[in-house]
């Protein structure tokens, strides 16, 4: 959704008032436009038949619906909340038979403000930080301001969580953001399910002494997610890069995942980092929780490092997962000059500019990792880099993964084996996962749309993850 402009100087003066503003959108519409128009339009009509009348039925007032948006005002900060809610829990339904790829869910955001009003619009800053909200709300999920959070009821502020101050595009003052999560607004069950990601954070000794962090949520058989580069045990389930893909595996299995040392919680200033270190901790972690036999997941750097271990201990793996690794780091890869020298370049900038509070150099990486991100998602995982890992540390690591070759364990992997790979991954080549694949005696390799290294929740590649994974591992 656009900026609202102001009105034009020499109209007629216009009445000033306070109101609750909600913006809303349709998350990924451009994709699902791209992938069918006529049956996109089609669906948008319908869930704008259905949730439309919901805003008068709490009093509010539709200013517009242009594109995929809404935009409505509301004299009460709980209704106008309260109308959020009812419309993701209607819009949940509404997708409950619909093909995970396929289904449309709002992004909504609120806010209060001053406003000016005619007949047909409404005009102010207020308006515009509504908007931005909804731009770092998850799908399906909403986004609030203190403003507004300090108005509702206990029964309402307990189904946000903080996510603390954000700098907003054209907005001069730092936003304070609470957010509901996606799937939860109105919907007992769902909400249930949340519980599900409380955490109870712990720690373990690795066997040089390195202090780890771990955590288990959900329900149901034990996966293990092995560590990978930049995770934060509790920023993680707040992040719109993570926290959908760890809320839909809490939904089927006791997730077990850990910040990888010099990450996130985990000791942060460690003697050694090495492969075979990744590796321990990998074994150290498995320990401390009593996993005896699980699914083990790998993303990115954390592919090689499952690599080794189900080579180790085919005993305790009942299924191999893989997504967006490599069985050779880019060291060890085929690489023009320039290329090579365009990695020495960001192992140098890594040192001296990761940490600093503009965060332009992050932002190097951030586009490779999830290029067709929004500029709010963007945000995020730049700060996301900043507060799980140090630059020198981030730099010791990039050279670490970057050394890799598990080639020769490949064949030693005795265990049931997916391999998943986005076509168009702008961060690790298909041709690198299609190799380790390749090497994997019976290993099934499913190539996923998208250009995005990390999925994200309204990625093609998301729904075609979630569906290839329960087949594989055979959960509802």
């Amino acid at each position: 959704m656009t900026d609202v402009p102001a009105p034009e100087r020499g109209e007629p003066a216009m009445d000033r008032r306070l109101a609750a503003i909600l913006a809303a959108d349709i998350a990924g519409y451009s994709r699902l436009m791209g992938e069918d128009e006529a049956a996109t339009v089609r669906d948008l009509k319908g869930h704008q038949a259905a949730v439309l009348p919901l805003i008068g039925t709490f009093g509010g007032r539709v200013i517009d619906t242009a594109g995929d948006g809404i935009l409505a005002e509301f004299a009460s900060v709980t209704h106008a909340t309260e109308c959020a809610i009812r419309v993701q829990a209607l819009v949940a339904e509404r997708n409950r038979d619909v093909p995970e790829f396929r289904r449309m869910r709002f992004r909504i955001g609120i806010n209060i403000g001053d406003v000016v009003h005619d007949d047909q619009r409404i005009y102010g800053d207020g308006i515009n930080v509504a908007a931005r909200l909804q731009g770092l709300a998850a799908p399906g999920g909403i986004c609030v301001s203190r403003h507004v959070y300090d108005q509702l009821n206990r029964s309402l502020k307990s189904r946000f969580n903080a996510l603390g101050s954000h700098r907003l595009k054209n907005i001069a003052q730092p936003v304070e953001v609470f957010a509901m999560p996606a799937d939860a607004a109105g919907n007992d069950e769902a909400i249930a399910d949340d519980a599900g990601l409380e955490q109870q954070i712990r720690f373990c000794k690795a066997r040089d002494g390195t202090q780890l962090a771990w955590s288990a949520i959900g329900r149901g058989p034990a996966l293990v997610k092995t560590g990978n580069w930049m995770t934060h045990l509790e920023h993680d389930l707040q992040s719109p890069v993570w926290r959908h893909l760890y809320r839909e595996l809490a939904k089927r299995f006791t997730v077990i995942r850990y910040d990888a040392r010099g990450n996130g919680l985990s000791y942060r200033d460690v003697d050694e980092i090495s492969f075979d270190a990744f590796v321990g901790d990998l074994e150290t972690v498995v320990e401390a929780a009593g996993a005896q036999r699980f699914v083990l997941f790998g993303i990115s750097q954390g592919c090689a490092i499952s690599v080794a271990y189900a080579a180790r201990h085919a005993e305790r793996v009942s299924r191999l997962v893989l997504y967006g690794g490599y069985a050779q780091g880019w060291t060890r890869r085929a690489m023009s000059d320039a290329q090579r020298e365009e990695y020495a370049a960001m192992l140098t900038l890594m040192r001296v500019g990761w940490g600093r509070d503009d965060p332009a150099f992050r932002q190097i990486f951030t586009s490779q990792f999830i290029p067709g991100a929004s500029k709010e998602v963007w945000e995020w995982y730049n700060e996301l880099q900043r507060i799980s890992v140090s630059g020198e540390t981030a730099a010791r690591m990039f050279r670490v993964h970057g050394d890799v070759d598990v080639t020769s364990l490949l064949p030693q992997v005795a265990v049931p084996t997916l391999v998943m790979h986005a076509r168009a991954d702008a961060r690790v080549p298909f041709d690198a996962g299609r190799r380790l694949a390749a090497g994997i005696p019976g290993a099934r390799f499913v190539p996923l749309d998208g250009s995005n290294h990390m999925f994200l929740q309204s990625d093609a590649a998301f729904g075609q993850f979630l569906a290839h994974l329960r087949s594989f591992v055979a959960v509802p």
